[in-house]
């Protein structure tokens, strides 16, 4: 009954032309789905080639092959590759400098894709004309010309690739985020691609000083209307969704008991522009919800988790990344309670305080919760939610689809995957 109410709901989807985009990162392989889980989804983007790769003639080899991946979607999914990433720009930056260099990562990116059998390219450039990771190493100022680079680069991708191969970029979601898409140079940049990844998430990270809604409706609206005003049409929007929560932590003399979405936070960043470890995610797969196995074994190989089904040996933690060790990076942040020790707060802890507890905030839509234990904010979507940005963003924008990060982010229960499915059957 279930399947043949999904698989009717996908029929819906076809016929309105709704696109389906969704990442699978090379860090979140365990537990992926088949085909059977997959319904809807239109384009599959592996994340990530390095930016750097495409500046010589090197060849590039995926964390999977293309034929293999192609087997956990339906058969006519388009499988792409994205490039680039968070903290990934040095490549970009290079490659469209100038023409020369502009032709040759364009050819060489041409060249990967054919010889791979992706059918397109995503370009995961965070962001041009600054704000990235390196943002107080590298001044914005010392990157104005990447804005009128931008457009030519991808013009020049396209070139290369030619019409049948399908070229997407990822966009920032925060307006100030936005340097180089502008008014000026937005319909250069949109008329060069056939879809556009709005990450509408992430709308609270380290570099703000008060708690707020990393990708609630409100926000995402916002994000929507600020692409609407540069030019780009909505029917090549995709609008992002989260497979992970994010945590933060507030300043215990701010007033969150009483506003908790607004109060102060702690420094999150280092003054140059490094993690504090005072703020972090944590993804909706089994290895940070599910209860821990049973009969766990203490680690012999210093790996840990519930994937391992294996916890440190005594005096050890278990960093969020699975790995046992002593310091204040596998003890603090992120530390996995269930499977070592952790020192100071345990996040795992708070957020299944937050599960259970969490509140919804019908104003800006976005579920949080603010743990007085701990001091720790949390933030993320729920299925309800998405219903919500469905119907008041999706539907009400005209948008021409959706995309989510990441496939293997949402492995407990597949919940927020099979949430945007009903969406998109609406």
């Amino acid at each position: 009954m279930l399947k043949s109410l999904v698989f009717s709901l996908m029929a819906v989807q076809a016929a309105m032309g709704l696109r389906f985009a969704m990442y699978i990162d090379q860090y979140h392989t365990v537990d992926l789905p088949g085909s059977d889980q997959t319904e809807g989804i239109t384009h599959a983007i592996m994340a990530f080639a390095p930016s750097k790769q495409f500046n010589t003639d090197s060849s590039f080899t995926p964390f999977d092959t293309v034929e293999n991946m192609r087997k956990r979607f339906a058969p006519d999914t388009k499988v792409m590759i994205a490039i680039g990433g968070w903290g990934d720009t040095a490549g970009f930056s290079e490659g469209a400098k100038d023409e020369a260099s502009r032709t040759k990562y364009a050819k060489n990116v041409a060249t990967m894709i054919n010889n791979l059998g992706f059918d397109g390219v995503d370009i995961d450039w965070e962001y041009p004309g600054g704000n990235g990771d390196d943002y107080r190493k590298v001044p914005n100022s010392q990157k104005t010309a990447e804005i009128e680079a931008y457009p030519l680069f991808l013009e020049a991708i396209r070139d290369a690739i030619g019409k049948d191969k399908i070229l997407s970029v990822a966009v920032p979601g925060k307006r100030g985020d936005m340097i180089a898409f502008t008014k000026e140079q937005g319909p250069k940049i949109w008329s060069a691609v056939d879809m556009v990844n709005v990450m509408s998430y992430d709308l609270m990270n380290r570099r703000d000083n008060v708690t707020n809604h990393h990708t609630g409706v409100a926000g995402s609206l916002d994000t929507i209307k600020a692409y609407e005003e540069t030019g780009l049409d909505t029917a090549k929007m995709n609008l992002g969704f989260a497979y992970y929560a994010k945590w933060f932590t507030t300043d215990p003399n701010s007033d969150c008991a009483e506003q908790p979405i607004g109060c102060a936070v702690v420094p999150l960043e280092n003054p140059d522009g490094s993690d504090r470890g005072k703020s972090g995610v944590l993804t909706f797969e089994k290895s940070n919800m599910a209860a821990p196995p049973d009969n766990l074994r203490t680690s012999s190989d210093g790996t840990c988790g519930y994937a391992k089904g294996t916890k440190c040996p005594s005096g050890s933690c278990c960093s969020q990344y699975g790995n046992c060790g002593t310091g204040d990076d596998f003890c603090q942040a992120g530390c996995l309670s269930d499977y070592g020790e952790c020192k100071g707060i345990s996040v795992t802890d708070s957020w299944h305080r937050a599960l259970k507890d969490g509140k919804t905030d019908e104003q800006g839509g976005g579920q949080y919760y603010w743990d007085s234990t701990t001091n720790l904010f949390w933030t993320w979507d729920t299925p309800a939610i998405i219903d919500r940005k469905f119907k008041e963003i999706v539907d009400a924008e005209k948008l021409g689809g959706v995309m989510a990060w990441s496939l293997g982010e949402d492995t407990l229960n597949w919940e927020h995957l099979k949430a945007m499915q009903k969406g998109l059957g609406q």
